[in-house]
């Protein structure tokens, strides 16, 4: 069948030869969908002469007016080309960094443009030094950890973005089996602890609890860093009482017959910041499309996780040799959150961990505040700027809001912690309203 010359140049933007590569053929797709909209946009009379003018002839009138190059280029990458596609992100095996880990697994790294691989590390100190020497793109971390780089406590000041929080919950206070009668914090007096790290969430939610109860946790117990991985066997071999750890190590102890479950940490914070995913400033200015593709990555591997229905698919992507390490069994316990409590009972806590990237200021305010009661931080604090360079909410809801992820009306909210509520802000007033804190 005969075609006109009206109908093989219409043929030139409606489509393209069986053989036509896909560079072709998507250009094609991009100029047709410009030259449809102008004539859409046109009245019924110039419609009708811009009709009569033959597609080539439409065509070279309109790339006069618009950059269609530029469109085309546009669309065929709409974050921009990526500076670096192969990245390295080094991680701690543990659930709080399910999103971070699972990535890889089950492409939501590829998905984003990236070839991303995750890099154990063996303890906090570890990737805070990987992070900052660049060894690894991004990390990984406790969410007090870039705030505590930022202003230098505990290493070099170096800035870095905090632009998502990983976990919510997924913390417990695990005791050895024989203080099973243990009913209070008080109970706890002459204990010995441990925490993965100095600057963690685990750290300053364990003191909190102790204070509150009357203990204090530089005074009537100690409290030393031990590396996660470690931590049950410092429990089995009674060089512990117990710990406020992350997940899998409190069921995993339940597991070993090494120790009970105590306290979940939402009981003393719900829906309280664990871990996040962080790269230096330096980073992130230097490669912007690529830490935009790895933020999106990040974001949605996150949602994705906070869907229960995924969990146990996320166990089994998780639970190999070179993440966690672990049997399937305990990361179903803790990610679904049915498990057994180590005292003969099995329990059932959806909320026991959850996934929720929104990085809100006023989570940050509250742990700088318990840096400064703890004596981590000394002299004038500026919380709320503080907060505001470091958690990136508004880039996460940016991001979230291209992915069709929910969004937020505000970066502040009051918290409330073992029944007392926290105002972002009143910081000072906050820290100075305990009556246990460092110098008491």
């Amino acid at each position: 069948m005969k075609t006109t010359k009206g109908e093989q140049e219409e043929g030139g933007l409606r489509g393209t030869a069986p053989d036509a590569s896909a560079e072709r053929y998507f250009e094609d797709a991009v100029t047709r969908t410009v030259v449809d909209a102008v004539v859409q946009a046109a009245g019924p009379t110039r419609r009708q002469v811009l009709g009569g003018l033959g597609s080539a002839a439409l065509l070279a009138m309109i790339s006069e007016l618009l950059p269609l190059d530029r469109m085309v280029a546009l669309a065929a990458d709409p974050v921009g080309k990526l500076e670096k596609k192969d990245l390295s992100i080094g991680f701690i095996p543990i659930t709080c960094a399910t999103p971070i880990i699972m990535a890889e697994p089950l492409g939501f790294y590829k998905k984003h443009g990236l070839n991303a691989t995750v890099k154990r590390a063996a303890g906090w100190a570890m990737i805070r030094d990987w992070a900052i020497n660049k060894e690894v793109d991004a990390a990984h971390m406790l969410t007090p950890m870039p705030l505590a780089i930022t202003l230098g406590v505990g290493s070099v000041p170096v800035p870095f973005y905090m632009p998502t929080v990983e976990n919510i919950n997924g913390q417990a206070i695990t005791l050895h089996n024989k203080h099973k009668g243990v009913k209070a914090a008080s109970d706890m007096k002459g204990f010995r602890f441990c925490v993965p790290f100095d600057f963690s969430m685990h750290n300053y939610l364990l003191r909190y609890f102790l204070a509150e109860g009357g203990v204090h946790p530089d005074k009537d117990v100690q409290i030393r860093v031990v590396p996660p991985p470690e931590m049950v066997a410092n429990l089995k071999a009674g060089n512990v009482d117990g710990y406020l750890a992350p997940d899998p190590f409190n069921q995993r102890a339940v597991y070993e017959n090494a120790g009970f479950i105590f306290k979940l940490s939402k009981e003393i914070w719900d829906r309280h910041p664990c871990c996040a995913f962080t790269v230096s400033k330096e980073f992130a200015t230097t490669y912007p499309n690529t830490f935009g593709a790895l933020f999106r990555a990040i974001v949605d591997a996150t949602h994705y996780a906070s869907n229960p229905a995924h969990r146990k698919e996320i166990a089994a992507a998780i639970s190999p040799t070179n993440y966690l390490n672990q049997p399937v069994t305990v990361l179903e316990q803790v990610l679904t959150g049915t498990y057994a409590d180590g005292l003969g009972n099995i329990k059932k806590d959806p909320s026991r961990i959850d996934f929720d990237p929104y990085p809100w200021h006023s989570m940050a305010i509250w742990i700088l505040t318990q840096m400064k009661r703890w004596g981590h931080l000394k002299g004038d604090v500026s919380y709320k700027a503080v907060a505001e360079q470091v958690y990136r909410a508004a880039d996460c809801d940016r991001i979230a809001k291209e992915q069709g992820y929910p969004t937020h009306t505000a970066t502040m909210m009051k918290h409330v912690i073992m029944g007392k509520e926290f105002d972002p802000a009143q910081p000072e007033a906050y820290v100075k309203s305990f009556t246990i804190h460092s110098m008491a």
